[in-house]
């Protein structure tokens, strides 16, 4: 199980801002990739929030890993953690609406699950997150709309590129618990931002070419705010909520993250999701809050 701890009324309002800030984040990158092509903008959220958290772990006097093996690491969890998923939930992005991008982002607990399961023992899948697992798996079989693949188009080879993209996340944090475990949380989120820049770097000038800098700047302003503030920023507010209110209780951000998302996406961009979108991700949420033991099952269940 995860852990639990009682929420304070301040970590209430970190785990709202955290988000808000990561909510926000799609509708900024739908708005860069108006001018942008895919792989330049993740290499400006992966370079940008580099340099913000390195700039932190200085101003806190963290130390510096310099074993080689562990910058190893870092472009190992920079590729499963931010190079894979950013780039195709980017390319997503293009073809299918900001709000069930981040419906199906929601996946990346339930693929968490089942990832953990394959490589610890003490994970193992238990009566309550096998419920809770399917319920998940079929909230987003409802939220994509599995009629859609019938006649295969780009939306929906996005929807796919989104989910796979939340199975990255899940072997990341397999390899994150197996190989950073001993570095504080700020220096391995920066380490992992600079392996994805180094990686990203060579792919961009040859896929994109050199990046342009006449962009609009509303351009300019998105790509400021996933930078610095929905990736920098809400990986220290990330920290900070998860020692306060423990594992379990931060995993009800990714649920908050959707609605958020979804009312951005039609304030600002005019989008209108799939009625089937709504009931999935309800399905999704409470396979969600099963997994988490925030719903009760039968007596005979409660025990796993």
């Amino acid at each position: 199980m995860t852990t639990q701890h009682s929420i304070s009324p301040r970590a209430w309002v970190e785990l709202s801002l955290l988000a808000c800030l990561w909510g926000a984040s799609f509708l900024s990158i739908r708005i860069t990739l108006n001018e942008v092509p895919v792989l330049t903008s993740v290499f400006y959220r992966c370079a940008g929030g580099a340099v913000v958290l390195w700039v932190a772990v200085l101003l806190l006097r963290l130390p510096l890993p310099r074993a080689p093996q562990v910058w190893g690491s870092f472009l190992v969890m920079g590729l499963l953690n931010n190079v894979i998923p950013f780039v195709l939930m980017a390319w997503g992005q293009l073809h299918i609406e900001t709000g069930l991008t981040s419906i199906l982002n929601a996946t990346t607990a339930i693929f968490g699950v089942l990832v953990a399961a394959l490589f610890f023992a003490d994970e193992r899948i238990t009566a309550r997150r096998a419920i809770g697992v399917a319920l998940g798996f079929l909230g987003v079989s409802t939220a994509i709309g599995l009629s859609s693949f019938a006649d295969f188009d780009p939306r929906s080879a996005a929807q796919l590129a989104v989910l796979t993209g939340t199975l990255s996340y899940a072997f990341a944090a397999v390899w994150a618990k197996q190989h950073l475990a001993g570095l504080k949380p700020q220096v391995a989120a920066a380490g992992m931002l600079t392996g994805s820049a180094l990686i990203l770097l060579p792919l961009t000038l040859v896929v994109d070419g050199v990046p342009r800098l006449d962009l609009m700047p509303v351009t300019w302003l998105a790509i400021f705010y996933y930078a610095v503030f929905a990736t920098a920023g809400a990986y220290l507010l990330y920290y900070r909520v998860l020692a306060m209110a423990g594992s379990g209780n931060l995993m009800l951000v990714t649920l908050m993250i959707p609605p958020v998302a979804i009312l951005l996406g039609a304030v600002v961009l005019g989008e209108a999701l799939p009625p089937h979108a709504y009931p999935g991700f309800a399905l999704l949420a409470l396979g969600l809050l099963i997994i988490q033991g925030r719903i009760p099952l039968p007596r005979r269940l409660r025990r796993n």
